[in-house]
């Protein structure tokens, strides 16, 4: 099969219709080694790793062969059960608990990273909180403070002190939200937030593309993980997700393989970009 050469596409001085005659070749086939893992030899840090869609990204990542930190806040057990199922891929798992809200502990909880794996080549900026409220006069200022601490200024603390440990082919994976787009009445500070994490994730794309480190976002929609029935009313989590086109809440597991595309090389020629996981919402991207 051709490979790729140094010479850049569009170099070719002949006019042609054919492949075989054009300068370079264009690459229709990578190498590929059915037994090879997507992620084999990478090591990945993932915030809010312990449950929901965190967890279901780990597991994936370790099945893909790579080394798994996560990092959350006060659930132990659920980390817990997180390492094993990454233990049982055959891959190594830190669990690191912080409060990513507060730029030392990110910093810190980097460093533990690299003392216990040496290198960090992915970051999957995925903890949350959504505190819904069904007015703005009820969002205090503690509320609206820890809403962006944890959704978008952890993103920016995480990127901050990893950035200089990260290698060319790096990947950074964000997790935004369908809300972003269409809007959410009673999550206002939330939707606003992961808002920001478009605008984060497209910013930050043009900002490290000469340091080849790509940057992507995952935008879920319903999705069944535990942020929904620890905050949400019994009445909203029963018919939670059946307004799709599905009829159905998402399952982690259906979310998780976009996070695996995204810091493969098969998505070497993406950044700056957006998945939509969401049961069949259109958006605007």
């Amino acid at each position: 099969m051709p490979t790729a050469t140094k010479k850049a596409p569009g170099a070719s001085s002949k006019h042609t219709n054919t492949e075989e005659e054009m300068d370079p070749r264009p690459v229709y086939e990578r190498s590929y080694d059915r037994e090879q893992k997507k992620l084999s030899g990478k090591v990945a840090l993932i915030t809010g790793g312990d449950s929901g869609i965190g967890r279901a990204v780990a597991v994936h990542y370790a099945r893909e062969g790579a080394e798994v930190a996560i990092i959350y806040y006060k659930e132990d057990e659920d980390a817990k059960k997180t390492a094993a199922l990454i233990e049982e891929k055959g891959k190594k798992a830190l669990l690191i608990a912080a409060d990513i809200g507060n730029e030392s502990e990110c910093q810190s909880a980097v460093k533990d990273v690299l003392g216990r794996f040496g290198k960090i080549d992915i970051i999957v900026n995925n903890a949350g909180v959504q505190h819904p409220q069904k007015s703005i006069e009820d969002i205090s200022e503690d509320q609206l403070e820890e809403t962006f601490r944890t959704n978008i200024f952890s993103q920016f603390f995480i990127v901050k002190a990893a950035l200089p440990h990260l290698p060319k082919g790096s990947a950074i994976i964000n997790t935004a939200s369908v809300t972003a787009y269409r809007g959410s009445g009673g999550l206002l500070d939330y939707s606003s937030t992961k808002g920001a994490i478009v605008a984060f994730t497209r910013s930050l794309a043009q900002s490290l593309a000469e340091k080849g480190i790509r940057v992507n976002a995952v935008a879920p929609g319903p999705i069944w993980t535990p942020l929904i029935t620890s905050t949400f009313p019994d009445e909203k989590i029963e018919t939670f997700g059946k307004d799709t086109l599905l009829k159905r809440p998402g399952q982690p597991a259906e979310v998780a393989p976009c996070y695996v595309f995204l810091a493969s090389e098969d998505a070497s020629y993406m950044t700056g970009q957006v998945l939509h996981p969401n049961g069949g919402s259109i958006v605007n991207t």
